[in-house]
């Protein structure tokens, strides 16, 4: 193992390894991917080419929604959140980094920021969505727990959450998109 590559987290077994590729664009006191590391509830990355090649990069260009069929993929070889700027999103994700990259489905978001947007989500809201989807419901659980807002979250979009983690392609989840959004 290069210095380049991260170590295995201390996760239980039913829990999914969790990345924040760090950029450090936005206020570090609001920042919950940087809470989600001080937490130890996510291991940090500061260059791309420490993205483990295996893992799920989430990426709100990207032409593949997240299924609950990408649980496996997700439990061997993690996600990874690229905590960024939304006003720079677009050239970040312009770069090629390793791994395979699923879009979220449409969501509000909880954060006080963006509240009730749709789409408009925290590093911290979208890796949580992710768990749920992927079915690490309870890992996904502990992670919204680290902010007083981030709970409601789930109570926010707990229809479209069960939908969307039933679906079974990108047929069923489009429609399931277009029902509630």
């Amino acid at each position: 193992m290069t210095d380049d590559t991260p170590s295995s987290p201390d996760y239980p077994s039913s829990a999914a390894p969790i990345y924040v590729l760090q950029l450090r664009q936005d206020d570090p006191k609001k920042c919950t991917a940087a809470k989600l590391v001080k937490f130890r509830l996510a291991r940090p990355l500061y260059r791309t080419r420490q993205v483990p090649s295996g893992a799920l990069v989430l990426n709100p260009f990207a032409s593949s929604h997240l299924l609950n069929r990408d649980r496996a993929q997700v439990a061997d070889h993690g996600l990874v959140a690229v905590d960024c700027s939304w006003e720079k999103a677009d050239r970040v994700f312009d770069t090629q980094l390793p791994g395979s990259y699923r879009k979220l489905p449409t969501l509000l978001a909880a954060n006080p920021v963006n509240y009730a947007k749709q789409g408009k989500l925290t590093s911290l809201e979208a890796l949580a969505a992710s768990l749920y989807i992927t079915g690490f419901t309870d890992q996904a659980k502990k992670l919204l727990s680290i902010f007083k807002w981030s709970p409601h979250f789930l109570t926010l979009n707990a229809q479209p959450l069960e939908v969307y983690s039933a679906a079974q392609d990108e047929t069923e989840l489009r429609q399931a998109i277009s029902e509630f959004f």
